[in-house]
């Protein structure tokens, strides 16, 4: 990663490497202030714009159009299946979105091409539970650091669960 390295940026990124799923980020300054950190939230969006512009953070939209972030893998840019209850996210193979953005840029002549690619669905704990699901104690593993969404589901404020 590239950009100067200031210690509001250091704090954003070891809070978000905290987390498995993505966040907006309100709720990673909220977790920052939380934590003791004297940081505001514009410090916040210009430390995610720089981790973005250097590659280290992947970024999704939520429902409603809000960028939610999560940091980037050491093996590079994912895509990303998302619950649209829960937030929850699974990173997803994908090889073939790769290739074919590849070859439409051969094709066109583009260069630099970039691309966004949206994955939304319901996981497996949003979806009614079965008593044959239950029985059979496919319950799925949790990740070690999940949103919870607030009890009000007019609210975005949801809180790191471990």
């Amino acid at each position: 990663m590239g950009g100067r390295m200031t210690r509001q940026r250091t704090a954003v990124t070891r809070a978000l490497r905290g987390c498995q799923d993505f966040l907006s980020a309100q709720e990673l300054h909220a977790l920052l202030v939380a934590d003791d950190h004297a940081i505001g939230l514009t410090t916040v969006y210009r430390a995610l714009r720089g981790l973005e512009a250097d590659g280290g953070v992947d970024v999704v939209r939520d429902e409603t159009g809000g960028r939610l972030y999560r940091l980037r893998p050491a093996d590079g840019h994912r895509h990303y299946l998302m619950c649209r209850n829960c937030g929850r996210s699974r990173p997803v193979d994908s090889q073939a979105v790769e290739e074919w953005a590849g070859r439409i840029a051969a094709a066109t002549g583009f260069a630099a091409v970039e691309h966004t690619v949206e994955l939304t669905g319901i996981c497996a704990d949003c979806l009614p539970r079965t008593d044959a699901r239950r029985s059979s104690g496919d319950e799925g593993e949790q990740p070690p650091c999940h949103w919870d969404r607030a009890p009000d589901p007019r609210s975005r404020v949801r809180s790191c669960a471990s």
